[in-house]
């Protein structure tokens, strides 16, 4: 025996949006449960800098774009961006099936904004750390922030130096990005 649909239920939804296995007001609300700072990769970054000993600020508003951990001395960046929502490229920056224009379009602003931030802290002088998210996974995560440690560390003791670089640093983890 068939059941007949209720309109507005999950069945009936399904039906008419088959690529989808949630109802719109459930992906609705697990989207807006995404933050946008204090992710668990941000976490992991501040967590490791703390422990080798480093203060930091965190999305600092004095800095265009309130990059995610601004390090003082030793003059640096840590921008850690998520694989989907910056366009990594990697297999976590997947592609919707559906609404595919507002996708690319809130993706093509993202990256212009990555891009002009980037742009204003090198010019300014800072350098800049940025860690992808699936860096941060798994087995590569140990190996990514034994990294990042040691580039801010060797990044401070040449500030400390006094000797003024002409172009700033500039780190990308994973490679190839």
């Amino acid at each position: 025996m068939i059941r007949p649909r209720c309109p507005g239920s999950h069945a009936d939804w399904t039906a008419r949006n088959p690529m989808d296995r949630i109802p719109s007001e459930q992906r609705s609300r697990l989207m807006s449960k995404i933050r946008g700072k204090d992710t668990k990769p941000e976490l992991l970054v501040r967590r490791r800098l703390f422990a080798e000993g480093w203060r930091f600020r965190v999305c600092d508003r004095r800095y265009p774009g309130k990059p995610d951990v601004v390090i003082p001395r030793a003059k640096t960046i840590v921008d850690v961006r998520g694989c989907f929502w910056h366009r990594h490229g990697c297999r976590e920056s997947t592609m919707p099936k559906t609404n595919v224009a507002f996708w690319m379009e809130k993706w093509s602003k993202n990256v212009r904004r990555d891009r002009r931030n980037e742009a204003a802290w090198r010019t300014a002088g800072w350098n800049l750390i940025i860690v992808w998210q699936c860096a941060l996974e798994g087995p590569r995560a140990g190996r990514t922030l034994d990294r990042i440690a040691a580039k801010v560390s060797a990044w401070a003791a040449e500030a400390a130096s006094g000797v003024p670089r002409r172009v700033p640093h500039r780190l990308e983890l994973p490679r190839g990005a």
